[in-house]
């Protein structure tokens, strides 16, 4: 037993004298430090289409079982299917987030580009579904509110729109239905939500819509979103360039009072009466801001006079948001304040818009190819297991001072952020059929379909 010791012991220090004689310190001359793995806080290069998929698939699911479209009675939660007799005590199931809201619209919209995208029919019918059901219980509850039921009327913000949030982005989500089902039980509900947007809501006196909060005449960058996509919709429904006109006119109204061309960013909010306006430059305003401009761009006829001014600012502030991106992939609450934290739904609608600017032919691949990736990348990170959407800021106002802005709450309820995630994945899954994104030079390199990267060769 003394000699096995022993013998060991030798063995040992043997194997300690050997690997002292072949171990050296790292130097430039010995090692080829640049293929020295980094560490990256997030997943970095190409994703793989299946498993974008499977997170898209993963919000569905959830989602699916969240927000169930049923009518039922109030106190014996018996489905109500017999719409024909309009009843006081039936309301609308209430599921997790509601059916009819300006989150919802981005995310039935968000549900047709991934049924478009990946042919797959359940994220179609998930939309078709909802907003059917919609459809079909507006005259349910138009007899109610004839006959005086107004209070309580789930109705009431589709009968009377109180502000572009109840009406703008669901009237895009219901005029993209339309096109796609030609379901006309949806048209009262639109022609009551255009009527609104043109000749109701608050304006100023060169017709830029506004708010009287917080303060009098009060431009939000948010309210961009809230109408000019729903009347850019309107305008390819019907082929009335009336609609265009007011749409672009909006756009350029608001890019004139708001867009710092210094930063290429919009600052959140603008106030007729101030001389120095808050300059506050909040993430998923800017979103709401470039997202508008893509959805217009997409619909507008190339030879309307304002497409190219449009189009202009639209890659203007694309240099902006790029300039901000972080190195986790993320963009901040506050754009430029790197100490704010980083948000969610700001990169989802950031990532889907230069992803769609590039599929679209508006900006160049090369340069802002491998930052969408890298927002989706970190983006993927940020939905759980159970299908959620975490890190997203809840709802948000105006403020004037950046505390207001740095300690928003995030929840992963934030309706916000599911709509917008399920667009920038749709998005990417497009980008990646499009191009060859790679791993170049130890980075993610765009390339042309065709092109052998490895060689700068024309297959």
């Amino acid at each position: 037993m003394k000699k096995l010791f022993l013998s060991f012991l030798t063995l040992s220090c043997f194997l300690t004298i050997m690997k002292a004689q072949t171990t050296h310190t790292t130097t430039d001359t010995n090692t080829p430090l640049y293929l020295l793995p980094p560490d990256y806080p997030m997943p970095y290069g190409p994703p793989k289409p299946e498993d974008i998929k499977t997170t898209i698939d993963r919000i569905y699911t959830y989602l699916e079982s969240c927000t169930p479209p049923k009518l039922i009675h109030k106190i014996t939660k018996v489905e109500n299917t017999d719409f024909s007799k309009p009843d006081t005590s039936a309301i609308i199931e209430p599921g997790t987030f509601r059916l009819n809201s300006y989150e919802w619209g981005v995310t039935y919209g968000a549900m047709l580009l991934a049924s478009e995208v990946t042919q797959d029919p359940k994220y179609k019918e998930y939309t078709t579904k909802r907003i059917g059901f919609l459809g079909d219980l507006y005259p349910y509850y138009r007899t109610l509110w004839n006959n005086g039921f107004r209070n309580n009327n789930p109705y009431r913000r589709i009968f009377e729109p109180q502000a572009l949030d109840d009406c703008g982005s669901m009237c895009n989500a219901l005029i993209k239905t339309l096109k796609q089902t030609k379901n006309t039980k949806l048209r009262p509900m639109i022609d009551g939500f255009v009527e609104f947007m043109i000749n109701k809501e608050y304006r100023l006196k060169d017709g830029t819509v506004a708010r009287n909060r917080p303060q009098r005449n009060t431009l939000w960058l948010d309210d961009m979103y809230m109408s000019i996509p729903a009347l850019a919709q309107m305008g390819n429904l019907t082929g009335e360039n009336v609609y265009f006109d007011i749409a672009d006119l909006q756009v350029l109204n608001f890019s004139d009072r708001m867009f710092v061309k210094e930063k290429g960013l919009f600052r959140h909010g603008w106030v007729e009466e101030m001389n120095e306006h808050p300059s506050f430059y909040w993430g998923r305003a800017n979103g709401w801001g470039l997202l508008t401009m893509c959805e217009l761009l997409d619909v507008l006829p190339e030879s309307h006079p304002q497409r190219d001014k449009i189009l202009d600012l639209f890659r203007a502030h694309i240099v902006g948001i790029n300039q901000c991106q972080s190195g986790t992939g993320f963009w901040h609450q506050l754009l430029d304040r790197n100490d704010s934290y980083l948000e969610t739904s700001a990169t989802a609608i950031f990532t889907y818009c230069i992803a769609h600017g590039i599929n679209k032919g508006w900006i160049d691949p090369v340069a802002y190819g491998p930052a969408a990736i890298l927002g989706w990348n970190a983006l993927s990170t940020k939905v759980n297991a159970q299908g959620q959407v975490e890190g997203t800021c809840v709802g948000t106002g105006m403020g004037f001072d950046p505390a207001f802005y740095y300690h928003r709450p995030t929840h992963p309820l934030a309706a916000h952020g599911y709509g917008p995630t399920i667009m920038a994945g749709a998005e990417i899954l497009k980008l990646l059929k499009n191009f060859q994104v790679v791993i170049n030079e130890t980075s993610v390199m765009f390339y042309p379909l065709g092109i052998d990267w490895r060689n700068l060769q024309i297959k």
